[in-house]
């Protein structure tokens, strides 16, 4: 019975973060819901990333705090807040930046959001491409790199400033043809939704899906902590930019544990949060 369910569980979860998750954003949005129920949605999907981890977890060490569950949720707060009020004041400055008014508005919000993922997912799987080449950019994309473990909250753990990049590098294009606030908020619905994903300790299934979605089992491979193994699959969304950069990769033979994770160049890389906002500016950079 334990195992039936265990096997249901593994089955279900990618499509119940794809397509249930995001599917009731929409919903809530489309009828016009106060935005506090997406940020309730979003917390529900947290509380049962968390659970179903300790159910079926890919790696059962990954549950295994490491002093860094404060230090997770400020990254997750801070970060999220930040992304809220960025939607929320878009409204002030948005229309200055439309160039070609040209958003294909008059879709059903469902295709809208897909547009604005496929067309975010290049931008931010460029702007990640580029942080780990330019040592200005990974003094900043390092922070989330410091993890000793991967689970789905720790998704949310970025370094504000590069959190910042990879927003403007994703949402830019976005911006100069249109895009309606409605649809940012479910983008950022979206972008928490495949994060806890991307991260998840959860050994779900995945099958052919793997070769275009960027999940854990493809995700794990850029958290490996050398750059010779480690600077492969950028993509947040999809494979599709990897692909064309050459930096598509997955090793079905490979398990990925602790020892594996980190940043081995820096093995003492600051695990406390206020630190870790300061270190891209030390002299010690990474």
């Amino acid at each position: 019975m334990i195992r039936s369910i265990t096997w249901l569980v593994r089955l279900l979860y990618l499509p119940l973060f794809l397509l249930v998750g995001n599917g009731v954003a929409i919903y809530l949005v489309a009828e016009g819901y106060n935005q506090g129920w997406l940020v309730f949605l979003i917390l529900v999907f947290i509380g049962i990333s968390f659970a179903t981890e300790k159910l079926t977890p890919y790696d059962r060490a990954f549950n295994e705090p490491q002093q860094d569950q404060r230090r997770d949720l400020l990254h997750a707060f801070m970060n999220e807040s930040l992304n809220v009020i960025g939607v929320a004041v878009l409204p002030l400055f948005g229309g200055l930046l439309v160039l070609a008014p040209i958003w294909p508005s008059g879709w059903p919000l469902a295709f809208q959001l897909l547009l604005a993922i496929l067309i975010s997912d290049v931008g931010i799987t460029l702007a990640h491409f580029a942080s780990h080449r330019l040592s200005s950019l990974w003094r900043l994309h390092a922070v989330h790199h410091s993890v000793k473990r991967l689970y789905g909250f720790n998704g949310l753990m970025k370094h504000p400033l590069h959190q910042l990049i990879e927003t403007v590098a994703g949402t830019t294009p976005l911006l100069f043809v249109g895009v309606p606030q409605n649809v940012l908020m479910l983008l950022v619905v979206a972008v928490v939704l495949q994060l806890l994903l991307q991260h998840s300790n959860v050994a779900y299934f995945t099958g052919p899906l793997r070769r275009v979605l960027a999940i854990n089992a493809v995700h794990r491979f850029h958290h490996l902590n050398t750059a010779e193994e480690g600077d492969v699959n950028f993509g947040l969304f999809t494979t599709l930019t990897d692909r064309l950069l050459g930096t598509a990769y997955f090793d079905s033979e490979r398990t990925i544990g602790t020892k594996d994770l980190g940043i081995a160049s820096t093995p003492n890389y600051p695990a406390d949060y206020w630190q870790q906002l300061m270190q891209p500016f030390r002299r010690d950079k990474t």
